[in-house]
Order: C-alpha cells, then sequence, then structure tokens
C-alpha cells in the first residue's frame, strides 16, 4: 500500500503545472527590479523591462521618475508578497500584495513576456488600492 502512496506522490509532483518554473523565473526578475528599486539602480530596474516599455522610456532615469511619481507603492513599500499567478505560453501574470509606506494596501498584477534570447522581460504594472474594483 505504501508504494502505490508514494507512486501517486510522484506520479503528481510530476503532473506539476509545466509553467510553475516559469512563475518561479517570472518572481525572480520582479524581486530584482523591487530591489533595484529599493537601492535607487535605475539601470538595473530598467533592464528589467520588456522592450516596449523601453521604447515608451527611452532612458533609465525617465524610467525611474515614472516609477517614482506613478508607481509609488511599487517603488517604496513597507512589505511586497506575491500572490496567484498565472501562465499561459511565454506570457506569466503575477500578483503582488504591496504595504506602502504609509501603511495603505496596494494590489499590482505584473505582467511578463518571455523574450526571443529566453529572458523574462516585464512588459507592465496594474496597480490598484486594496479592495477597489478594477
Amino acid at each position: 500500500m505504501r508504494v502505490i502512496a508514494l507512486i501517486a506522490v510522484i506520479l503528481v509532483a510530476l503532473a506539476s503545472p509545466a509553467g510553475a518554473d516559469d512563475v518561479g523565473a517570472a518572481q525572480d526578475v520582479i524581486r530584482a527590479q523591487e530591489q533595484a528599486f529599493g537601492r535607487d539602480d535605475a539601470a538595473a530596474a530598467y533592464s528589467y523591462a520588456a522592450p516596449a516599455i523601453r521604447q515608451i522610456f527611452p532612458q533609465a532615469d525617465i524610467f525611474m521618475s515614472m516609477v517614482q511619481n506613478q508607481y509609488a507603492p511599487v517603488y517604496r513599500h513597507r512589505s511586497f508578497e506575491f500572490g496567484e499567478a498565472q501562465s499561459a505560453g511565454d506570457r506569466i501574470a503575477q500578483r503582488v500584495h504591496i504595504v506602502d509606506a504609509n501603511g495603505e494596501a496596494w494590489e499590482a498584477l505584473y505582467t511578463l513576456e518571455r523574450q526571443a534570447d529566453g529572458s523574462l522581460k516585464i512588459t507592465g504594472c496594474s496597480l490598484l488600492k486594496a479592495g477597489q474594483a478594477v
């Protein structure tokens, strides 16, 4: 009976979503950018932005200024915790629960896409106060 249970556990583990590794990689990218913001390292933070974002904000300092002004909870916060994620093909959506510097709760939805070189880049971030309707 134990052998059957062990085989069942192994089969369940093997049947885990193929996107699980991609979600972990996406979280690594988001976390790296979040840490770059914390160090005020514009070049590093900008390096995680997808080409479409780089077209809109053609220089790292312009990108950083936009984040500081329009995404203050992402730029400076008390907590930054990953929530639910979804993966479909080369795209990943990752929710992040944020408590800003003033103690207010926010919900961020990051989107990422795998690039031709195999890297994941952030294609967008939507930010809402927690409890607000989309």
